[in-house]
């Protein structure tokens, strides 16, 4: 679920005035920065002004939508009341385009139910929901209004996308609309081309090469070091400088610049957390737009039986672009990392943070505090040799790697006096977590009984069986 405080690019001091349902379908795509596909929409409104809004895919499941009608009034108005109040009422949207013979006005007439559990929900609340509509195949219906003369059965055109005078007004007022999120999560979707059988034996043959060095007590910083030296090497390579509409094209000339072999190295190494959080420290200034295209090419990557991999990647892009304000990003990309493995913590408590409305800055400044900790300047290759070396007799790095819980005192920790490379940095490690925590204790995200809704949900489903791939996983995968 992804929660929006107000429209991408919207200066926030210029006001426009939307008089009737026909203005509001065609403003929704301003509301929230971006056109809405297969989403349930719910929008508050304070003295009649935009508030907070959540959006939401539609459940194909029909027997889902009361708890999912339940969790997003609960989201939009428990948020509201912590920023602006308790909202006057709501807006709800819900926008799916029809497929094969099916018609605007069947899937209007299909999604009935779901707009009156979306009204159920909220008066439960005692929020009244003012407006519902249906928006379909270039139309829309209000199921609001019953008078035919001003909503006929079959729907009422909607103007060309950008025609309007609602979209000469939005943007005159600086509020722009991105590509739509089917483009978004396209930039982050496993490759399906004749590629896919030559990355997964890369992935094959890495993670053979791997697991043997860890097993043989290799440095955990070591491995570390090594990842994030050759993702240094391969962001160099991407010379081009994109613009806003030439994605396609940058994503193609970022793939052609990584090989198959890097990839899969650089895919495995960031499932250790530590090699991980130091990836994450790329976030700001030059170097963030180059990690987020490779963030954005290494989840294309994780194809086959290595689409849990993604996790890492896509957390990873989530939070450079949440960095860079661009929550609609974050959100697919933290969204896809959760499908990819429900129980990755980075992505999750990234996702509570975005949907809630944080300032990254915290997380940030915990970045940049465990980076000086190191003596490390965001531009150095070669920035944790000294404590790779410091380690290297210090404990096994199959120790290190295979457990999850990241917990000190493991078989193998170095004497007193000595600790070792893992031991001297879990601190640090897990200070970016604490700091999300805090975030989000402050704000009252995490309240008693959180964890259970949309952003937790499967968090102890067992995982798929990977078949042969599972032993070549073993000693490089960690929970989040």
């Amino acid at each position: 679920m992804t929660n929006h405080s107000e429209a991408a690019g919207a200066p926030g001091t210029e006001q426009i005035t939307l008089r009737n349902p026909s203005e509001l379908a065609e403003a929704l795509p301003y509301l929230l920065g971006f056109k809405p596909e297969n989403s349930i929409v719910l929008v508050a409104l304070h003295r009649g002004r935009f508030g907070g809004r959540v959006r939401l895919g539609i459940p194909e499941r029909p027997g889902d939508w009361p708890s999912v009608a339940e969790e997003m009034a609960k989201c939009l108005i428990s948020g509201c009341e912590r920023k602006d109040g308790t909202p006057d009422g709501i807006v709800a949207c819900l926008c799916r385009d029809p497929k094969t013979t099916e018609t605007g006005r069947q899937i209007m007439e299909r999604l009935q139910w779901l707009a009156q559990m979306l009204r159920l929900a909220c008066g439960r609340l005692d929020v009244p929901v003012v407006e519902a509509l249906c928006i379909s195949d270039d139309h829309f219906w209000s199921y609001s209004c019953p008078v035919e003369e001003c909503c006929p059965p079959d729907g009422t055109p909607l103007a060309a996308s950008g025609t309007s005078v609602t979209a000469a007004a939005m943007t005159y007022a600086g509020i722009q609309v991105r590509r739509p999120l089917r483009e978004v999560r396209a930039r982050l979707m496993p490759w399906q081309t004749a590629a896919v059988p030559q990355q997964e034996h890369a992935l094959d043959a890495a993670a053979m090469a791997l697991v043997p060095r860890i097993l043989a007590g290799a440095p955990r910083a070591e491995v570390a070091d090594e990842t994030l030296d050759l993702a240094r090497r391969v962001w160099s390579r991407f010379g081009h400088r994109p613009t806003a509409d030439d994605t396609l094209e940058t994503d193609l000339r970022d793939d052609e610049q990584i090989a198959h072999d890097e990839a899969a190295r650089l895919i495995l190494g960031l499932q250790d957390r530590l090699t991980r959080d130091h990836a994450a420290e790329w976030m700001e200034g030059d170097e963030a737009p180059l990690a987020l295209r490779l963030w954005r090419a290494l989840a294309r990557r994780c194809v086959g039986p290595y689409g849990e991999h993604a996790a890492a990647p896509l957390t990873l892009a989530g939070w450079v672009a949440w960095s860079l304000g661009d929550r609609v990003e974050a959100g697919e990309a933290l969204d896809m990392a959760l499908a990819a493995d429900p129980r990755y913590v980075f992505a999750r408590l990234l996702m509570e943070a975005c949907s809630a409305d944080l300032d990254p800055e915290p997380v940030r400044r915990s970045l940049r505090k465990t980076r000086d900790e190191r003596g490390v300047t965001p531009s150095e290759a070669n920035s944790e040799r000294a404590v790779a070396g410091a380690g290297a007799g210090a404990g096994t790095g199959a120790d290190a790697c295979v457990n999850g819980d990241g917990a000190a005192g493991r078989k193998g920790a170095g004497s007193p006096g000595r600790p070792n490379a893992e031991n001297s940095r879990e601190p640090a490690e897990d200070r970016v977590t604490r700091a999300l925590e805090a975030a989000l204790r402050r704000r009252g995200s995490r309240r008693a009984g959180a964890g259970k809704g949309p952003s937790r949900a499967g968090a102890h489903a067992p995982r798929r069986p990977q078949g042969r791939r599972r032993v070549g996983r073993q000693g490089t995968r960690r929970d989040g």
